[in-house]
C-alpha cells in the first residue's frame, strides 16, 4: 500500500442516480443504503447533492437527505456536496445546519456550491436568474455570519455552532475559498493542469480564519476499481452514456445498464455525436485494477499535496459500486478500520 494513499481521507459523494427500472424514492433509498454499508470501511464523510428537476437524480434536497443518512450511521461525518448557495436564503440554510449539528453534534459538514438551476424553467421555478450566482462570495459571507452571531436577527439554533463550511471550487470558487479562509473542494481528477492550477491558487491566496488555520484541499472525482480493467470500465459505462445522452438530446435519463450501452456502441445504433460525447466521457477516467488505482492514486496525490479524496462514482450496477468502494478501502484502510 502506498504510504501517500494510506495517509490520505477517502470520502464518498452520493448523487442518488436513478437506475432504468427502480424510481427516484428507490435512489434515496440505495443512498442511504450505500452509507450503511460504507461506514465499517474506513471512509472519513458521506455527502450528498443538490439537483432540481433532472429526472435521473432524485437528490434534490440535500439537507433532508442527509439528516437520513446521519439517522442510519453512527460514525461517518455526513453532509452535502453540496447545497447550491445562490439557490437558497442563507438564514434559511443556516438554520437547517444547526438542526442537522444540533441533532448529530460533531458530524454535520457544510458543503456549499455557486451553481443556480440549469435551465431557465428551473431558475424561474426557485425565483432565481444566472446572475444570483454572482454573488455567491456575499451569500456565503452572510450565511457564516449567522452561525458567529453577526446577522441582524438570531439564527436558531444555528448561532454558537461550528459547523464545517466547504467551498466546491468551480471557475471561481477557489478565490472565493481562499479569502473566506475556508477548505475546498476541487474536480474533476481528469483535468490534471485545471485541477492543478486550481489547486496551487487556492493555497497561494489562502488567508486563515476561525474556520480554518490551514489550506484543506479537498480533490474530487469519479474512482472505479475492480478484478479487471474492462470490469472496472464497465461501471463508467452508464453515467458517461447517461451524460453522452443529455448533451445531444436535451434530457438526462436515469442509468441503464452497461450491456445494453455496450451492444449499442458495437452495434452503430448509437449516433455518431452522441458516441464522441460517450467515448470522451470515458477518456482520462480513473480506474482500474487495485494496483492500477494504486499507481495513479498516489501521482494525483502527490503532485497535488491533497488532504482528502472525494469519490464520486455512479453505475447501475449496485454489486459492482459497493465492490469498487470496498476494493478502494483496501489501498487507504487494508484492515477495514
Amino acid at each position: 500500500m502506498s504510504t501517500v494513499i494510506s495517509r490520505t481521507r477517502f470520502s464518498v459523494l452520493d448523487r442518488s442516480r436513478v437506475r432504468e427500472g427502480h424510481d427516484g424514492p428507490q435512489a434515496l433509498r440505495d443512498t442511504v443504503r450505500l452509507a450503511q454499508q460504507l461506514e465499517p470501511l474506513g471512509y472519513h464523510r458521506f455527502w450528498v447533492s443538490e439537483h432540481h428537476s433532472v429526472p435521473g437524480v432524485a437528490g434534490s434536497a440535500p439537507t433532508v437527505l442527509a439528516a437520513a443518512v446521519a439517522a442510519a450511521t453512527s460514525t461517518l461525518r455526513v453532509g452535502t456536496g453540496g447545497v447550491m448557495l445562490p439557490n437558497h436564503q442563507p438564514l434559511v440554510v443556516a438554520e437547517q445546519f444547526g438542526v442537522l449539528e444540533s441533532l448529530f453534534p460533531g458530524r454535520i459538514d457544510m458543503g456549499l456550491g455557486r451553481s443556480v438551476g440549469f435551465t431557465d424553467g428551473v431558475r424561474r421555478a426557485l425565483g432565481r436568474d444566472k446572475e444570483d450566482a454572482e454573488g455567491f462570495a456575499s451569500q456565503l459571507d452572510a450565511l457564516l455570519g449567522w452561525f458567529t452571531g453577526d446577522g441582524p436577527v438570531h439564527a436558531y439554533p444555528a448561532e454558537g455552532l461550528r459547523v464545517p463550511p466547504f467551498v466546491l471550487a468551480v471557475g471561481e470558487g477557489a478565490s472565493i475559498a481562499a479569502a473566506a479562509g475556508l477548505p475546498v473542494v476541487i474536480g474533476d481528477l481528469r483535468g490534471r493542469s485545471q485541477l492543478m492550477a486550481a489547486v496551487d491558487r487556492y493555497r497561494a491566496e489562502f488567508r486563515p480564519s476561525i474556520w480554518s488555520s490551514r489550506p484543506y484541499v479537498t480533490i474530487a472525482g469519479t474512482v472505479a476499481v475492480a478484478d479487471t480493467e474492462a470490469e472496472a470500465r464497465r461501471l463508467l459505462i452508464p453515467e458517461a452514456w447517461s451524460m453522452a445522452h443529455s448533451r445531444t438530446q436535451g434530457t438526462f435519463p436515469p442509468l441503464p445498464p452497461a450491456e445494453r450501452i455496450e451492444e449499442l456502441a458495437r452495434s452503430g445504433a448509437m449516433p455518431p455525436k452522441e458516441r464522441d460525447f460517450y467515448e470522451k466521457g470515458l477518456e482520462g477516467q480513473l480506474y482500474g485494477t487495485p494496483s492500477q488505482v494504486a499507481a495513479a492514486l498516489a501521482e494525483v496525490i502527490g503532485a497535488t499535496g491533497a488532504d482528502e479524496v472525494l469519490v464520486t462514482t455512479s453505475t447501475h450496477d449496485r454489486a459492482g459500486l459497493l465492490a469498487s468502494y470496498r476494493h478502494l478501502a483496501e489501498l487507504f484502510a487494508p484492515t477495514g478500520a
